[in-house]
């Protein structure tokens, strides 16, 4: 054994041959395990906490965000009495400045509750109302309708001094008007510009409105001149008013013009103003503008709100004309309609019936848009008496109408009635529109009496117009069936109407003026429209002392047309009969 000298003299013969050895093999170098080790031995020294130190720690408040306390406040008012509701106020730690008050009030909470509040503020000590407080209490009161409190608050203002700047006027503008008092928003408009109020883009556009909307285009006209002149420049809002009101006044064309030009000054048309062009384009009937406006949409990314979405698929039904624009816009509106006919509709006959290939077979004939395999398939089911799906049945029945098969169309319609199916009204509605184009009336009644016994509504105007043109088509038999088949809600100003119109298109006079007759017996008034049909239909058959009679009931009521209230039949039934006439009274 080696005793400790010998050991110590060892290792130092042996030293040089360990520091070649190390040097040498560079892989395992003590460089390299020292920079590899490092990160992991490297080791902290736990520090002991003082245990005051961790106690200080543990009782500081957590952080409270201004959003967290504005929502306390407002269920506090919400869901307390005002006596409970005080309490808990003045035992809140917060700084009840304006700001802070102003964002409570946004919330709307409870009208009462909110003026409780603005007052109970208005106590406390070192605060003040300013200008934004009370403008925001002014807009709660008038949402509610409550004017001669929101005038109350503004008379305030004014006694106690306060800053009245154009977002105040604007607010009172807007509900004054949105009240009825369109006479007391002008007068208001005037003295904001008589207190030096300079109106803004915001506050031009927003009179602008009131103006159009209550049929005073000509001062509206002339504020948008005055905005110009005034170095403002309009925004998307003002455009979108301005396309509003003429594309409701049917003028699309001079609103199309707007439309590009408002592009051209360098102002894009936003999600809103499209969905609202498109909106009245789908009330009108004018597929031409709608799909301008949709290729638009398409090179710009927007997309409709579902509804509206709903009502241009069904306007492009009507008309007869592809809506493959309107998909490709809307492109996830597509994808869920898909899956929700997969698997909603056509789900219970999959699960129901998994052996009936039928189905599958014609789905797929469907995809592919084979109708006339779908055709031959459905001939060989009816003849074997196997019954399809009712969601096929309408699909097949939408696009042979949708392509101009008629004959097609009718008879996957019969193989619903032979067996009974629900077909849904965008079918019906697809295939009565497809028979007014064609001027196929054979089956018109007996497809309309099968529609209104499902329950379905054919609604107003395509009732009218399918009447009159029956009348038209020298078959004012079949107009008469159909009037009597409606439910006796859609047996309005408009359907009477038709149902004169096409009595006298078809030279039966004294049945045009009969049903006149009995249309005022039953308590319905007579619409410009209807005294339209009737001047016309007399003036044609040389009636000389009736025409002149109902033509001067005709020019009475035009002269008080301006100072009556119309419904919507009524409506319906003078864009219908009277456009010329409607056209020169809006005007």
């Amino acid at each position: 054994m080696f005793t400790s000298n010998a050991t110590r003299e060892f290792y130092k013969k042996i030293r040089p041959y360990f520091r070649w050895l190390i040097s040498t093999t560079k892989p395992f170098s003590s460089e390299r395990i020292i920079k590899q080790k490092k990160p992991i031995k490297k080791t902290h020294k736990k520090n002991k906490k003082s245990p005051k130190l961790s106690a200080r720690k543990e009782n500081v408040d957590p952080i409270v965000y201004m959003r967290d306390i504005i929502a306390k406040v407002y269920n506090v008012l919400k869901y307390s009495t005002w006596d409970s509701a005080q309490e808990q106020l003045e035992n809140l730690s917060i700084k009840w400045d304006s700001y802070t008050v102003n964002q409570v009030l946004k919330t709307h909470p409870p009208m009462e509750k909110a003026w409780l509040f603005f007052n109970w503020a208005s106590g406390r000590k070192n605060f003040k109302h300013d200008q934004y407080t009370y403008t925001t209490m002014l807009d709660i009161f008038g949402e509610a309708r409550r004017i001669s409190s929101m005038k109350y608050v503004f008379q305030q203002m004014q006694e106690k001094g306060i800053k009245i700047d154009v977002v105040t006027y604007t607010s009172l503008l807007h509900w004054m008007s949105n009240d009825g008092d369109v006479d007391g928003a002008v007068k208001l408009w005037e003295e904001m510009k008589l207190k030096g109020c300079r109106p803004t883009v915001v506050s031009y556009t927003a009179y602008m409105k009131i103006l159009f909307d209550h049929k005073r285009a000509k001062e509206a006209t002339e504020v948008y001149k005055e905005m110009l002149q005034s170095g403002l420049s309009p925004n998307c809002y003002t455009y979108t008013v301005l396309m509003e009101h003429l594309a409701c006044s049917r003028k699309f064309n001079e609103a199309l013009e707007v439309f590009n030009k408002m592009q051209e000054a360098g102002v894009q048309p936003d999600k809103a103003a499209c969905n609202i062009l498109v909106e009245i384009c789908c009330r009108n009937g004018e597929t031409w503008a709608m799909m301008k406006i949709l290729q638009y949409m398409k090179e710009n990314f927007l997309v409709l709100r579902y509804p509206v979405y709903q009502k241009a698929l069904e306007t492009f039904k009507m008309a007869g004309e592809s809506c493959e624009i309107l998909k490709q816009v809307n492109r996830h509106f597509v994808i869920e309609h898909f899956k929700e006919e997969k698997t909603d509709n056509f789900g219970e006959t999959a699960s129901g019936n998994r052996s009936n290939a039928d189905n599958g077979l014609v789905l797929n004939l469907i995809n592919k848009r084979n109708l006339v395999a779908v055709d031959y398939l459905l001939a060989d089911m009816m003849d074997k008496g196997v019954p399809l799906d009712s969601k096929i049945i309408s699909t097949i029945i939408e696009l042979n109408s949708a392509n101009g098969r008629w004959n097609n169309a009718l008879f996957a319609f019969e193989y619903g009635m032979k067996f009974g199916l629900n077909i849904d009204r965008i079918a019906y509605i697809a295939l009565i529109g497809l028979s007014i184009r064609t001027n196929s009336f054979s089956k018109v009644v007996e497809i309309v009496g099968e529609m209104v016994r499902e329950g379905h509504s054919l609604g107003t105007q395509q009732s009218a117009l399918l009447i009159y043109h029956l009348g038209c088509n020298r078959d004012p038999v079949s107009a008469a069936k159909i009037f009597s088949v409606l439910p006796e809600g859609e047996k309005n100003i408009a359907t009477y109407t038709a149902l004169i119109g096409a009595y006298f298109s078809s030279g039966n006079v004294n049945k045009g003026l009969e049903t006149l007759q009995i249309m005022k017996s039953v308590g319905i008034n007579v619409a410009l429209g209807t005294y339209c049909v009737v001047v016309g239909g007399l003036e044609k058959c040389s009636r000389v002392s009736e025409f002149e009679f109902y033509r001067k009931e005709k020019k009475r009521m035009q002269a008080e047309s301006n100072f009556q209230a119309v419904s919507l039949e009524e409506t319906i039934c003078n864009f219908l009969f009277a456009g010329d006439s409607v056209v020169r009274l809006t005007r």
